[in-house]
């Protein structure tokens, strides 16, 4: 025990020496890190700025392209400001790339604001104040909260707490209701989020309910997007790629097919 006190007092004497070396070698870790994954992954500067745009070419997302391999991933472009692309609807099939897309818009944000390069082949990124989603369903079946309720209130926060300088990602809100309850809340968010005077948030808001392209015609600042999908007889493929405009197809049932469910049940619903 002495000799333990007497480790203690030394340290305590040196505590500021030690603890600022402490500080010196975690900021070179990390920088270091940031280096060499973007000397590895071909990562490029981005251009950081107190502008408004969000302008990125050949984005990738930094995990997923890592996952399945060089050279196999999909780049996208993206491109929102305050003025006329506020918000992107993005349409098109489940497992064709929509969530990605808009995650990696995300990662590379936050990214560029850190001080990091971004996997991109340019990025132009005005300085957000504050990142929001909505991704995915979690249950809180403890509280009593259902998902959509837990949905309905993770909305209600980012409706409250986003301003014109945000950047928002929602993946299809209002899927935990009834068609047209859940169509009514889409609407109405994406228009509120589209007012500058009440939000006027960058959103990029993915949706398998249609009707919400016709909001491009009604509302100021909406463009529609949609994931390019190639129909090969009765089989699809997904070419991973946002295209201008929106669709009317969700291949709901090619997935399902995809997917493995038995033929008999595939045709069915063909029918049906």
């Amino acid at each position: 025990y002495d000799e333990f006190t007497k480790i203690r007092d030394e340290i305590a004497r040196n505590i500021e020496r030690l603890q600022l070396s402490a500080n010196v070698i975690a900021n070179i870790d990390v920088l270091a890190s940031l280096a060499i994954v973007a000397e590895n992954n071909n990562y490029v500067c981005p251009n950081v700025n107190d502008g408004t745009i969000i302008d990125i070419k050949e984005g990738r997302h930094p995990v997923i392209e890592k996952m399945i391999g060089e050279g196999c991933f999909v780049e996208n472009d993206t491109y929102l400001d305050c003025n006329d692309t506020r918000i992107a609807i993005i349409t098109g099939p489940n497992m064709a790339g929509k969530s990605t897309y808009m995650r990696q818009v995300a990662l590379i944000t936050l990214m560029a604001q850190i001080g990091s390069f971004v996997p991109a082949s340019y990025a132009k990124i005005g300085v957000v104040d504050k990142i929001f989603t909505r991704v995915g369903a979690s249950d809180d079946l403890s509280m009593g909260q259902s998902t959509f309720m837990v949905e309905m209130m993770e909305v209600a926060n980012i409706l409250k707490e986003s301003t014109n300088n945000s950047l928002v990602i929602l993946d299809e809100i209002g899927r935990g209701t009834s068609t047209y309850d859940g169509l009514s809340i889409a609407w109405a968010v994406a228009e509120y989020i589209s007012s500058k005077e009440k939000c006027g948030a960058k959103t990029l808001f993915a949706t398998h309910y249609h009707e919400l392209t016709e909001l491009e015609n009604k509302l100021e600042g909406v463009k529609n997007y949609s994931i390019a999908v190639k129909e090969k007889g009765e089989d699809i493929i997904f070419l991973r790629k946002i295209v201008k405009g929106g669709t009317d197809e969700s291949y709901g049932i090619h997935v399902a097919k995809l997917a493995g469910v038995p033929q008999d049940v595939v045709k069915s619903a063909n029918e049906i």
